[in-house]
């Protein structure tokens, strides 16, 4: 079954030029949007929900659809975990073929070299405030005396993170980092 979406970003834009074409294309069963790209999308989440496998998500133009190459990423997977096909009518993006299948896999390596590009840039980034003495992140909130204290007050028992956090006038996150330092030193959230 051809499923088709159509969207514009503004309820004052009509998507008659989207509609035709679509319905042009044979699609029948058409999902119609009047929201930014950057809001919910109830209509496009219905749409890749009562997709099924052979079906083809038939869109007017990418950009109708994804806001960034990631989101546009995502959509097509879900597309694909559904055993759905993608055809775009303006782009060569037509997943019922080859080369449409082909370029896909193009876009998910670019995407995967920008993400790999980004995560060495800011680690040389990091490294290079280090060697100028400077620590990445903000301060901490608690001294290193103050982060005993907090441990060993907690410990006892009598006292909560939430009651710690209103003793020494930091957050509660504060607190749990001092915690996690000394119980659960290789935990994620020190990093």
């Amino acid at each position: 079954m051809l499923i088709g979406y159509a969207r514009v970003s503004t309820k004052d834009q009509e998507t008659d030029l989207q509609l035709d074409a679509l319905a042009r294309a044979g699609v029948t069963r058409i999902f119609e949007e009047k929201a930014s790209s950057v809001g919910a999308r109830p209509q496009l989440r219905r749409c890749l929900a009562a997709l099924r496998p052979g079906d083809v998500f038939v869109i007017y133009k990418l950009d109708r659809v994804a806001r960034s190459l990631p989101d546009l990423l995502s959509i097509l997977a879900e597309i694909k975990a559904a055993g759905a096909l993608v055809k775009s009518l303006t782009e060569p993006l037509d997943t019922t073929t080859a080369m449409g299948s082909f370029v896909i896999q193009i876009l998910g390596a670019v995407a995967e070299l920008e993400r790999g590009i980004i995560r060495e840039r800011s680690i040389a980034g990091q490294r290079a405030a280090r060697d100028r003495g400077f620590l990445p992140g903000r301060p901490r909130a608690l001294s290193l005396d103050a982060e005993a204290e907090v441990v060993r007050l907690y410990l006892t028992g009598e006292y909560t993170m939430k009651s710690l956090a209103l003793l020494h006038d930091v957050s509660e996150s504060a607190i749990k980092r001092a915690l996690y330092r000394v119980k659960k030193p290789g935990h994620s959230s020190l990093k």
